[in-house]
Parts: C-alpha cells; structure tokens; sequence
C-alpha cells in the first residue's frame, strides 16, 4: 500500500473545528463535509486538493471534540495520508475507523514542507520527500490496522 502526492502543511494543534467546522455538522454527507474541509485555516485547500495528496501536521493533529466528521471529511477531500509528530487519540481511533491512513513522524513533519512531493510507503514505515530527496522512518501499521485501512475502514473490513 502506497501514497503519493503534494504536501497541505500545517501545524501544531489543528482541532476538529478547524478541520471541519461545527457550523457544517448537520450533514452526514462525506462530498458536504469535504466541499468545507479546512475552509477557516486554509480557504483555498479544497479548490487546490487533488486525489492522493498528503496532509502534514505538528503535534496533537485532531484535537478536540471526538466527532468522526474530521476525518471523513480528510479523506473525502481527497487526502490519501496525514502525517503529524502526533495525533490524538479519539482522532487516530476515527481516522483508522474510516480508513484514512494516518502516520506519526516527528522527522517528517519538521522536514516537509508546504508543497513538496512526497511518497508513502505503509508496508515498511518510510516516508520519502521527493522534492528534498530525504526519507523519513514511521513506524509501520500492523497488518490488521493496514488491512482495515485498505478495506476502506473498520465496517467495510468487517462487512466483507
């Protein structure tokens, strides 16, 4: 399993209202809920957002309240991977619950930039910036954790 695009950065404690904010909640709809993600942090994120980019954070990305809505919208935008120094913890459950592929890297996140070219690879951990030419060592998901999140997420994987 593999992730490949460009680089929205931003950085320490992102919440979930700025993610998707609560003003938008009443929607379920995951194309709703994307067509506003990140829209009071960063206006132009969705008119710039294509399939398979990458979402770079700091420390304690998804803080907050513990609605699932943040990540759904992540992944409905279009973001393949988010990589942050760390997650929190009801975000990181949501995000592997939804299937949206999330790594913790401290190096990464304070290596990446805002634009860059990078490359996941979630069987082995390593995280290459191709705009820099520098790799990054994640900590790899176990196989369950990678097989829910190419299954599309915790239902789907247990539907089939």
């Amino acid at each position: 399993m593999r992730a490949h695009g460009t680089v929205f950065k931003y950085g320490d404690n992102i919440d979930t209202d700025v993610i998707i904010p609560a003003r938008y909640l009443a929607t379920q709809d995951p194309r709703e809920l994307a067509s506003h993600c990140m829209e009071d942090i960063d206006a132009s994120f969705v008119g710039r957002v294509q399939p398979g980019d990458i979402m770079v954070g700091g420390f304690n990305f998804g803080c907050g309240s513990s609605r699932e809505h943040a990540p759904i919208a992540i992944r409905a935008a279009g973001v393949s991977c988010v990589i942050a120094k760390t997650f929190a913890r009801i975000f990181y459950r949501n995000a592997i619950n939804i299937g949206l592929a999330i790594l913790e890297c401290e190096a990464a996140s304070d290596g990446i930039r805002d634009g860059d070219e990078v490359s996941v690879d979630f069987d082995s951990g390593v995280i290459t910036n191709l705009t820099r030419g520098e790799t990054y060592q994640a900590e790899p998901f176990p196989p369950f954790i990678r097989d829910m999140i190419d299954k599309g997420g915790l239902m789907a994987s247990i539907k089939r």
